[in-house]
């Protein structure tokens, strides 16, 4: 079977104030792009993984840019659709020391959001496909996004690809008791569930006493629950832990429905935040297609997420032989 994956979500414009920069404060912003499928799509094509991004973009000169933002590193854009007016744009305020970063979204009515469920041939668009990854994120901007959403994983899985989806939940974009009833009917055709910690308990109920805020095997009961409500065949949780906006910690565990690994805990000095969860959802399905043991995949996936905090904008630019360095040396030793 091919190594090809699929994704499917929303590229956006990422406007952003220079620096440490307060929105009220600035007088330009940096662009880039990115969003959670489409920078998955990124670090799987920089592993060298023949990486397809559907999404639906305005024919016009931001649409393109859009597009070229994407090819540049290697992503398929084949299935693309184009129409509509506007591409999804989000500012973001990167936080400093106590100050917590921010994000404001201007992504209301864009072509992706716009789109109908109708407008996707699944059967093409997974020709060729072994795996498809999709996130929380696409069926929280609708009705249509999410049916096309069910009707993605229900082919997917009546044509043998294997299935991953990050939660990702966002408190902006839908409530909830929503999120949690869309996503409970859209999880029982996932394969690999991805998810950070307390999100379990945010949409499903499923709840965590903890000692301590390090104290992670204290989730085993809730990962185990998950599998067994939803019949994942691995459910992997990203165990962030917040010193400071500039300072995090990062580990995080893997299951099978049974027995757990866990990779060894990092503390990053954080150039940018956003992506970790893609680059970790990268580095999982990256280890997968590969092969690798239940440990090698979570400590692969934790470390390519590692690096990408320390990597400016959305996307994991970083190879896997980068990802392999740090997973056996565990330090940022100058390579001569």
């Amino acid at each position: 079977m091919s190594n090809r994956v699929v994704t499917f979500g929303e590229i956006m414009l990422r406007l952003a104030p220079e620096g440490y920069y307060r929105f009220l404060q600035a007088d330009s912003f940096g662009a880039v792009y990115g969003g959670g499928e489409a920078n998955v799509a990124v670090s799987l094509a920089q592993f060298g993984i023949d990486a397809a991004f559907v999404s639906k973009l305005p024919d016009h000169d931001i649409g393109q840019a859009a597009v070229n933002s994407l090819r540049r590193w290697g992503v398929d854009t084949s299935c693309i659709l184009r129409g509509g007016d506007r591409v999804g744009i989000y500012y973001l305020e990167r936080g400093a020391s106590q100050r917590p970063s921010k994000v404001i979204y201007d992504r209301a009515g864009s072509s992706f959001a716009m789109s109908k469920r109708t407008e996707y041939d699944w059967e093409k668009l997974f020709a060729g496909a072994s795996w498809f990854h999709l996130t929380g994120i696409t069926p929280a901007l609708g009705e249509e996004l999410s049916a096309a959403s069910l009707e993605a994983v229900k082919a997917a899985k009546r044509l043998g690809l294997t299935v991953s989806c990050d939660i990702n939940y966002r408190s902006k974009l839908w409530d909830k008791e929503t999120a949690g009833r869309v996503m409970s009917e859209l999880l029982p055709y996932v394969d690999i569930y991805i998810g950070g910690r307390g999100q379990e308990d945010e949409l499903f109920g499923i709840h965590t006493e903890l000692r301590s805020e390090d104290d992670y095997s204290a989730y085993e009961p809730a990962v185990k629950e998950l599998c067994r409500r939803f019949g994942f065949k691995q459910a992997a949780m990203t165990l962030r832990t917040t010193v400071s906006s500039n300072v995090n910690k990062w580990a995080a565990l893997l299951c099978d429905g049974s027995s757990f690994s866990y990779s060894r805990e990092y503390e990053i000095d954080i150039v940018d935040r956003v992506g970790g969860g893609d680059s970790f959802a990268a580095g999982l399905i990256y280890a997968s297609l590969s092969g690798m043991s239940r440990q090698d995949t979570v400590d692969f996936a934790a470390a390519a997420s590692c690096l990408k905090l320390t990597v400016e904008g959305d996307q994991n630019v970083v190879t896997a032989d980068e990802v392999m360095q740090l997973v056996k040396s565990g330090s940022a030793q100058i390579k001569r």
